[in-house]
Formats: C-alpha cells, structure tokens, sequence
C-alpha cells in the first residue's frame, strides 16, 4: 500500500466512522503494488504533482472497489466524498485528463500489474491450503460497443483496433435423436479464466482476440501455472470445464503429465447418436458415445448397463462390474462368462470417451456441478465491475481493466482472511 503523508486540520474519522471506506483499506494493505508505485515515480521524477501517484492510484483502485462503470462517475463520486479523497491521499479530485494520462503509464507497465496478480495468488495459495483443489475453466466474451475501424488513420481512442470477431458453436441433440447447431458471434474480445472451484478465486487468466480458441489457451495457462505456482497444480484433483474443451490431447494431457481428473461433457462426433462399438478383445461388452458400457446378452442380444467398478491408476484402467451380479439380471451363461469377474476397459481405448473419473456416474456429476464457479466469477465482471456495457477500446486497456478487477477480488479475499472474515471471502459489498 502507498504510504499518504500530507498535513491535515482534523481528520475525517474524527467526524464519522470509516463504514464502506474499510472495503477499500482491506484491499489497499493486501495489493503488492511498491514495484509499481515506484517505477511510476520514477517515470514522473520531478515534474509537476498535483495529483500524487499514490493518489492517483489508490483512486483507481477505489473506483474498480465501489464498482463505478466509468471515469466520469468516479469523478463525481471523489467531488462529493471527501471522506474518499482523504483515504485516496488526494486534495482534489483529478481531471479527467489526468486520469486518461495515468491509464496510459500503467498500460506501459502491464507486467508489474501482472505480477501483483500472481503475487497474491502465491500469498492467497500460503493462506488457503487447499486453493486450487478442484479448478474450473472458461472463457468468456467482452463485447466491444466500439465501432471498428479499418481505416488505417491515426488512432484517436474512440474507434476499436484490435478487436475481432469470435464465433461460438454449439452442438444440441434434439429428444428425437437428430443434432442441430446454434452459432454466437461477437466484436470484441474474450478473457479466459482459471479459477479455484471453491472459493471462486481467479488463478489464472489471458485476454485475447475474440477469435482466439480456447483450447489452445488451456496448455499455456496450464504451462504458466505449472512454472509460476507448480504447488497449485500439486494438489488438484479435477479440471471441470464446458464442452468446448472436449479435445483429446488436453484429456490426455491432464492425466498422464499432472494426475488431474478431467471433468469434461462430451461434444456430440459420432455421425449416429445410437450407435455403439465395441470393446477391444470383446464380442459382447460395447460402449456408445456418451461412455455407458453395456454386455448384450448371448441369445436375445438385449444390452444390459454394466455398472461402474472404479477407476485403478496403476493400470489406468477403470473397472466395470456384471449387470447379473450387480442388478440381479438372469443370464443364461452367467456359469460359463468370465465377466461377472468384472471387466477392465483401459483409457487408451478412447481416450476422450473414458476418462480417470468415469461419465454417467453420480462422482462425475458432482464434480461438474463445480464448474458453475467459473461461471459466477464471470457474472461479478459483468454485474459487479462493469465489464456487460463499458467504455474500454484496444487490447492493452482491456488487458489492464480486467487485471485490476481480478486483483482487487482476489485483494480483497486476502484481505478478508487477515481481518479473520473468512466467511465473507467470497463478498464484494459487504462491509469490513
């Protein structure tokens, strides 16, 4: 936190108790920003301070705190709080110039905002031991209400440069049993967020072009928590994300190099929803495209669900039981068949199909349920910072707009812990 020194005649909690100015002291004392505040300094030497960089700075701060959607309105709050200009270390409030010009020096130092970010994530995975247990994952669209401009003019700051347009398919089976798409697209950009399951924390996140694929995006953030806090990946048990995600190689990938269960619904690929294949080395045990196994019966060829069994590491094999055995089916060659032993179907079979934490079970449900995290996050940046209607044009600003919506959440969990509010880590709005 910058350190304000300037002289006073009384002090504004002499008049009235701080209330919501606590929310800001909380994340103030946890954001590690001395890095920052003093290459700014520094960049400022000794030109005119009118408004100080602390000031300046603690206002920004406060503005993505009291969820304010623009300059403009920050403005006229700082004009009639002096109680938040004080906290702030200002003595009046900043032009709107200046605050344009200071937005313009922190896009140059996006890297130090960058490892604040992963600052508290280090100091917030020391607090909570078991941050980063279950992770979910998406990627969220930033539409832009700039116009684009391809003109190739000297950019003015009111056109959209660098956004694109992305495109989202979705594939949806009918209850008669045909597929339909559904197509989305969007101007502007797209933010992926990895996020702690849990306490609805952000561990990672990358704003890209709408038109950046999300899969790919999924290794380099897996490679940029696993070189920055290898710990997090350590301890993790599953990564739930949506359909989207469904991609052989990244179910493979989080298995086989980081021992994390995949908790991802199938995309519909096979051309006949109703067809099934069979097991390898099998004549009667067959699986569909959903991952249900089935043994058919030797005379009639009825198919009867096996039951799941449980999933052996060591074999990376998962197990299913005999549908006789285990639901009381009568099977005429139950004395003869070597299945009611149970059956092991290896991962390597298909590997997008089974998975270490097998589909269709109640364990699989559970875990995906957890995905809807990632989801509630992505509704704070639109309800609670701003980002469903904004003003904000070109990458680097967006980049800059939501690191410090993510830095403030996760500042204030931070903050919350050390104050002993862990039951409000969660919370936004309520006060300290």
């Amino acid at each position: 936190m910058g350190i304000i020194a300037q002289k006073r005649l009384f002090g504004w909690k002499e008049i009235e108790g701080l209330g919501e100015l606590q929310r800001l002291r909380l994340v103030l004392k946890s954001l590690p920003d001395r890095a920052l505040l003093r290459a700014l300094a520094r960049e400022r030497g000794r030109g005119r301070d009118d408004y100080p960089v602390v000031g300046m700075w603690n206002a920004l701060v406060a503005g993505v705190v009291y969820q304010h959607p623009s300059i403009e309105s920050l403005r006229r709050e700082l004009s009639r709080n002096g109680q938040l200009r004080w906290e702030c270390g200002l003595t009046g409030v900043p032009t709107s110039w200046a605050f344009t010009r200071f937005l313009r020096k922190l896009m140059k130092h996006l890297d130090l905002i960058e490892e604040m970010f992963e600052t508290l994530v280090e100091r917030l995975s020391q607090r909570l031991p078991d941050l980063g247990r279950h992770l979910a994952h998406d990627g969220k669209a930033l539409r832009s209400h700039g116009r684009a401009d391809g003109s190739g003019r000297r950019p003015d700051g009111r056109r959209e440069r660098d956004a694109d347009v992305g495109v989202k398919t979705h594939k949806r089976l009918k209850k008669d049993g045909t597929l339909y798409e559904k197509v989305s697209a969007w101007f502007g950009f797209r933010v992926h967020l990895l996020v702690d399951a849990a306490y609805e924390l952000p561990l990672a996140r990358r704003v890209t072009k709408a038109s950046e694929a999300e899969t790919p995006i999924s290794h380099r953030m897996l490679d940029h928590v696993k070189a920055r806090h290898a710990g997090l990946l350590g301890r993790c048990e599953t990564y739930s994300a949506d359909k989207e995600f469904d991609d052989g190689k990244l179910l493979k990938r989080l298995w086989d190099e980081e021992q994390i269960k995949p908790v991802i619904p199938l995309r519909h690929m096979w051309k006949n929803p109703g067809e099934t294949r069979l097991v390898e080395g099998q004549r009667r045990v067959a699986y569909n495209h959903t991952g249900e196994v089935f043994c058919h019966s030797p005379r009639s060829g009825q198919p009867h669900r096996m039951a799941f069994g449980g999933f052996e590491a060591d074999r990376k094999s998962l197990k299913y039981r005999c549908p006789a055995m285990q639901k009381g089916i009568t099977c005429s060659e139950f004395d003869r068949c070597r299945l009611h032993q149970g059956l092991r179907i290896r991962l390597d079979e298909d590997r997008r199909i089974f998975t270490p934490l097998a589909r269709n079970t109640p364990g699989w449900e559970r875990a995906y349920k957890r995905r809807s995290a990632v989801e509630r996050v992505n509704s704070r940046l639109d309800e609670s910072f701003g980002f469903e209607k904004h003003f904000i044009r070109g990458l680097r600003k967006m980049t800059l707009r939501v690191d410090l919506a993510l830095i403030v959440m996760l500042a204030m969990a931070l903050g919350r812990i050390e104050a002993r509010q862990k039951e409000k880590l969660r919370s936004l709005v309520r006060a300290a």
